[in-house]
């Protein structure tokens, strides 16, 4: 078992981090325990909460790597693009196609709780991150939307995206012939678009 001082704190974290996110690439979060973590990287568990605080603050502090590597791949999608109009579908495509490639991580971001506890600042910076990317194409599609308007549309159809990348990555879509989530996502995008430009 190898001692508080056989690494720096900064090792530490990432040598969690990288075990929990190779756990996640195999199995759901819930097969995972403080104990089990700290077992992969010979600590005790204790270490692991002087580390991290405890086991729900471990955890999301997954969920931001997560999401951090989410927010790089969505900026290169977005930044591919021709348009606005195409910049939203690349984020949307990219948005399902993370999911699809990370099923447990992805879903870890959206299972975690803080159990009544405050969501730290540098998690928020991360989620507001992701919303503004979105709000900040829709401002630009339709530029006479107020910006509550852009504010309730990114979150309509953020929900809509997300509701068929978790169908899709759960399989549950309950049809009888094969159903590709990015033509589901085309179809929401398309009746929106063509909304905002009639």
């Amino acid at each position: 078992m190898a001692r508080r001082n056989d690494h720096t704190r900064e090792e530490l974290v990432n040598m969690t981090l990288e075990q929990v996110k190779n756990f996640l690439d195999e199995h759901p979060h819930h097969e995972l325990s403080l104990r089990k973590v700290a077992a992969m990287i010979g600590y005790v568990p204790s270490t692991l909460v002087n580390v991290f605080g405890n086991y729900n603050l471990l955890l999301l502090h997954a969920v931001a790597q997560t999401l951090d590597e989410l927010f790089q791949q969505a900026e290169l999608c977005v930044r591919d693009s021709t348009s606005s109009q195409q910049a939203l579908r690349n984020l949307a495509f990219c948005y399902l196609d993370f999911a699809t490639a990370h099923p447990y991580r992805w879903q870890l971001i959206f299972q975690h709780t803080m159990n009544g506890e405050d969501l730290p600042e540098w998690q928020t910076d991360r989620i507001d991150n992701m919303t503004g990317m979105l709000e900040a194409l829709i401002g630009q599609i339709n530029s006479d939307m107020s910006g509550e308007q852009v504010l309730e549309a990114s979150r309509v159809i953020w929900a809509g995206v997300h509701g068929i990348t978790l169908l899709t990555v759960d399989d549950k879509l309950f049809t009888s012939a094969p159903v590709d989530g990015k033509a589901l996502i085309n179809n929401l995008l398309d009746t929106y678009l063509n909304s905002w430009h009639k």
